[in-house]
């Protein structure tokens, strides 16, 4: 009787595992909400270039050597500096956030990261809320200058990703920074 039942769950438990459906055809659909089917299609036939989803497909192939200038980011700097325990924007980076704003407000599908940093003095804790703290002072002002807050994202690092290596006033000046990142 144990046999039997034995048998019975490891057929079911072999059946519930199997599948009709097949992982080598891939099926895509065009913007025009027609279905390509791939014929076979595996990750060595895209490799080599024998992709039929492409040629049956609307999807024109992208061309990474035109980079258009609206698509560049400013060529000026995107980074912020702060004083020692502080996340208080100074003026002299206000030219820094106007032209990081105008950027972002350019295109409404453009995403940026702002990653605040401390330098290494202080407890973890405490460091990551203070970079926390820089990162939201920079979306503020962001936002101030009319970048829609579904565009930014405010992250804080700490003291784990310096800029600089070292432990003179120097560096550590370096390490107290808001970086605007593009995603």
């Amino acid at each position: 009787m144990k046999r039997i039942l034995l048998a019975l769950a490891l057929v079911a438990l072999l059946a519930g595992c199997g599948s009709a459906v097949k992982l080598d055809d891939v099926a895509v659909e065009d913007k025009s909400g027609t279905p390509i089917a791939g014929q076979g299609n595996s990750a060595a036939g895209n490799a080599s270039g024998n992709s039929g989803l492409v040629a049956n497909s609307a999807i024109a192939p992208v061309d990474l050597s035109k980079s258009g200038s609206a698509a560049a980011a400013p060529s000026g700097p995107r980074t912020v500096y702060f004083d020692y325990d502080s996340y208080v924007i100074k003026p002299e980076f206000q030219d820094v956030i106007e032209a990081q704003a105008r950027f972002i407000k350019a295109d409404k599908n453009r995403k940026a990261s702002i990653e605040g940093h401390t330098d290494e003095r202080g407890g973890r804790e405490y460091n990551l809320a203070l970079g926390q703290k820089r990162s939201e002072a920079v979306r503020r002002a962001l936002g101030l200058l009319g970048v829609a807050d579904s565009q930014l994202e405010a992250v804080s690092f700490g003291k784990e990703k310096p800029a600089v290596q070292g432990n003179d006033e120097a560096a550590m000046a370096q390490n107290r920074r808001a970086e605007i990142a593009y995603r």
